[in-house]
């Protein structure tokens, strides 16, 4: 593979090859992004089809299109009047105790603004599940009174407090003050009615009403109007006035005429209801495709293999947060143009540019939410459980109390952003604000949401965008926190407090190094080569010496234990310097520590203790820096499947700063080196590669870039023996200009590829090759009697002999190599065969597998007697 002279790769180079690797990866999956595109217009298309077909019901059919009023019921004139909390003086309509009125000749009904108001119902004043009281007005109520009209609930006596103002000037400020659609007042709805007599005299009756409008309570457009009482009562002043008190005009009922009411309006209320809902429930959905997408790569450990690959942070998050955004956006303009197009209210009667703006801050508001979820859940089933159970809660819990908070005046405004600050309510209010303003445009009360309708009393559009915006950043800068310090798969976590450290002195590098040489002391059982890489690695520390390409000072892992089970010693204080253009093998019995340690130097796991410094960066506060220097084959393929192997490169290349031919050169060479450039392999897709071939991939990703140490997880597995044999070669020229570190279980692979060899056993590097393999291996068989003439024989003529198998006649024997010389071991066989019979005999060099065995059962020997 080529080497090239590249440097750091900036912000803008690693978001240009995650931006081309996105856009590749969903132009293969564009099913999916089309069906996501396509819901929106499946939905509003479905809504265009009921209300046409409703509508068209109506007007074909007369008994569906309207309904008979012959008989309309009588019912008694009534007055608004403010609710009990919210009324000028708490004297005028105080706690009753007494139930019957008298004078039922002035008899006056009134109720309380509706605590719970819904357009699709009758007054709720008039229901007998109303939470509001029935009140009547007396000049002094007596007890064992009886209310002559049904009303099928408790009807209260209250006594009238006449209020006196000097001018109507004064009426109009304190009813303004008092109006609930007031914002600047604390206090709404605080007077039933006023009337200013100014203008009245004995020849003139002129006087004039203060009142809240009538509206259309009911489906079927009932106006209970409250102005006929009061006429009545201000004709009544008047009245007595000039011919005394006990001259009155009687009021006792009201009537509607018979008539023929018509419900197809009803009908269209009912079809806006459900597509308030509809809407709301829609625009939510983006977010559960938004986490699913960022827990994919997550879970499937590409984000980790990544950014082991140099990819950083501000780069992912930032790409990342364009791709959503470019697919949100296309999905609400899909969204509104299918509305368009479809005619419905909701739509053509607010304007575009309004509707528009509110769903690119809620765009936005989405993303940084999908982000704090992603953050938070490991797995893509559990992010699409939790964003499906809080998309349908968030339904629910609008339609059936948001929506009351919003059109009920017993709640402070205050209450209700503290309602629009939990997560999607600030949408569904926006939604509700749509919907309420495209209503009163179809019945010809409005044009529909203008921006400057934005500042119409009560209208909480306004409030809901700056809410959605304020959480907007909030919630963007969250999730970064979180997936610093949540360990959910994107690496090694930092310290909640991360943020704060750069405000510590970090000592200097010599001084490191001083303090962790005057507390660490070497382990006494270490065995002579191990001792002695500790003692060098103890030199090149206090020396801050940085020939080397890759240190581990005294690295240790413990796991604490978990349900009653004792800590577990993954790795106990390795010590072990790599030089450059050196590869060094790991071998290992499993759970010997091996996996333990990788994680902890490519950034999956934080060391319990001790460091590791590559190109003199510490792993534990550096690990970012590291990452940009060095290759990762991990032992499972990390691939996506919808990219070729040539793409994989490419993007690999140009986050190690290739460029230009730089970086094709280099693509098509580490192609070339791992057997799969010809035949058009190259550009099929990965998730057709054999077993081999991925692996194969894998390691060419390493190498690419020309990394300073690069980690080889059992590397040739699953390969058949020519593309085994043409991967070491590769891996041979590639060591010469890199470290590599490198397990696997393969005795051949080992000694065919690694220059240093270390076993692990337990937590601990137990030996290097050299002082096991400095041995020969003499067996002898003889016939039964002559074992000890030969054992005699043997340390006559090695002194350190060790006798290491005994059967029958058989026995072997380890010679170490600089105390004999071959010749001396031929003579000893010609001297045995002169005095006993000699059956066979065999001479071998010490091989790698017996190391491997000896050096294992020796450490499980000492673990089993600790």
């Amino acid at each position: 593979m080529e080497v090239s002279t590249h440097g750091r790769a900036g912000f803008a180079t690693q978001a240009n090859a995650l931006f081309r690797k996105s856009l590749t990866y969903q132009k293969r999956n564009r099913t999916q992004n089309l069906c996501l595109l396509i819901t929106p217009l499946v939905i509003v298309g479905f809504f265009a089809t009921v209300e046409h077909y409703m509508r068209t019901l109506t007007e074909s059919s007369e008994s569906l299109r309207s309904m008979e009023v012959r008989n309309p019921v009588p019912w008694p004139p009534a007055l608004k009047i403010p609710p009990d909390a919210k009324r000028m003086a708490e004297k005028m309509f105080p706690p009753v105790s007494i139930e019957n009125p008298s004078d039922m000749d002035r008899l006056v009904l009134a109720t309380p603004a509706p605590l719970f108001q819904s357009n699709y119902l009758v007054d709720v004043a008039f229901q007998p599940d109303s939470p509001s009281p029935l009140y009547y007005l007396q000049t002094k109520c007596k007890a064992n009174s009886s209310f002559p009209y049904p009303t099928g609930k408790e009807v209260k006596c209250v006594e009238g407090l006449k209020l006196w103002r000097n001018s109507s000037s004064e009426i109009n400020k304190e009813v303004y003050k008092g109006n609930g659609a007031n914002k600047q007042n604390k206090i709404d709805n605080n007077f039933g009615a006023a009337l200013d007599f100014s203008n009245t005299n004995k020849a003139n009756f002129n006087v004039i009403l203060w009142s809240e409008p009538s509206r259309a309570e009911s489906a079927f457009s009932f106006n209970f109007s409250r102005l006929p009482r009061l006429v009545n009562m201000a004709s009544n002043v008047y009245l007595q006035a000039l011919q005394g008190s006990g001259t009155q005009i009687l009021f006792e009922f009201m009537k509607e005429v018979p008539t023929t009411l018509r419900i197809s309006a009803s009908l269209s209320e009912i079809v806006d209801l459900f597509l308030r809902m509809t809407t709301f429930g829609l625009l939510l959905f983006p977010v559960t495709v938004l986490v699913t997408l960022i827990v994919y790569e997550k879970e499937k450990n590409l984000r980790i293999m990544m950014k082991m690959h140099g990819l950083r942070d501000t780069a992912y998050w930032s790409i990342t947060y364009i791709y959503c955004l470019f697919v949100s956006l296309l999905f609400v303009q899909f969204f509104l143009i299918a509305g368009k197009l479809s005619g419905l209210y909701f739509f053509t009667k607010n304007d575009y540019i309004v509707q528009s703006m509110f769903y690119f801050v809620h765009v936005n508001w989405q993303i940084s939410f999908a982000f704090v979820i992603a953050a938070l859940v490991p797995t893509v089933k559990t992010a699409q459980v939790v964003c499906s159970t809080f998309m349908m809660l968030c339904c629910v819990i609008a339609f059936y109390v948001v929506t009351k908070f919003f059109e009920s005046s017993d709640f402070s405004s205050k209450t209700i952003v503290l309602v629009e600050m939990f997560p999607g309510f600030a949408l569904y209010r926006g939604v509700y604000e749509f919907q309420k303003y495209a209503s009163f445009a179809r019945s010809g009360a409005g044009v529909g949401m203008q921006w400057k309708n934005l500042n119409d009393p009560g209208n909480g559009l306004k409030t809901a965008m700056a809410i959605m915006m304020v959480e907007w950043k909030v919630m963007l800068l969250l999730a970064y926190y979180l997936d610093q310090v949540v360990s959910t798969g994107s690496g090694r976590t930092k310290s909640p407090l991360y943020f704060l450290h750069c405000l510590r002195r970090k000592p200097k590098f010599q001084q490191q190094n001083m303090q962790r040489y005057t507390s660490q002391l070497s382990s006494s059982n270490d065995h002579s080569d191990v001792a002695q890489e500790r003692q060098k690695v103890e030199q090149l520390m206090q020396e801050g010496s940085t020939s080397h390409t890759a240190i581990c000072d005294n690295i240790k892992k413990i796991y604490p234990g978990r349900d009653g089970n004792p800590a577990k010693a993954a790795v106990r204080g390795l010590s072990l310097a790599l030089a450059k253009s050196e590869c060094f093998g790991m071998l290992g019995p499993n759970g010997a520590g091996k996996t333990s340690f990788i994680s902890m130097m490519i950034g999956l796991t934080d060391p319990t203790s001790g460091t590791a410094y590559i190109e003199g960066l510490d792993i534990t506060t550096s690990m970012d820096d590291v990452y940009t220097c060095m290759g990762v084959c991990p032992q499972f393929d990390l691939l996506w499947e919808t990219l070729t192997g040539r793409e994989h490169l490419y993007f690999y290349g140009r986050l190690k700063n290739l460029k230009g031919s730089v970086l094709t050169r280099a693509v098509e060479e580490a192609l070339k080196d791992v057997n799969l450039f010809h035949g058009g392999i190259a550009d099929k897709h990965s998730g057709k590669y054999s077993g081999g071939m991925k692996r194969r991939l894998s390691v060419a990703i390493s190498l690419i870039g020309d990394p300073k140490i690069v980690y080889l997880d059992e590397p040739s597995t699953g390969l058949d023996p020519a593309s085994r044999n043409s991967l070491w070669n590769v891996v041979k020229h590639a060591k010469k200009n890199r470290t590599i570190l490198l397990t696997t279980h393969s005795m051949e692979e080992a000694e065919a590829l690694c220059d240093r060899l270390g076993v692990f056993v337990d937590g601990a590097l137990r030996c290097l090759k050299a002082r096991y393999g400095g041995y020969f291996i003499f067996t002898m068989t003889t016939v039964q009697g002559n074992d000890t003439e030969v054992e005699d024989m043997v340390l006559k003529l090695c002194n350190n002999a060790n006798k290491t198998y005994h059967l029958g006649g058989t026995q072997k024997f380890e010679l170490p190599k600089h105390e004999v010389r071959l010749a001396d071991i031929f003579q000893l066989v010609e001297d045995a065969k002169s005095r006993f019979p000699v059956q066979a005999w065999a001479l071998a060099d010490t091989t790698l597998e017996d190391v491997f065995i000896k050096v294992t059962c020796q450490a499980q020997a000492v673990s089993s007697d600790e």
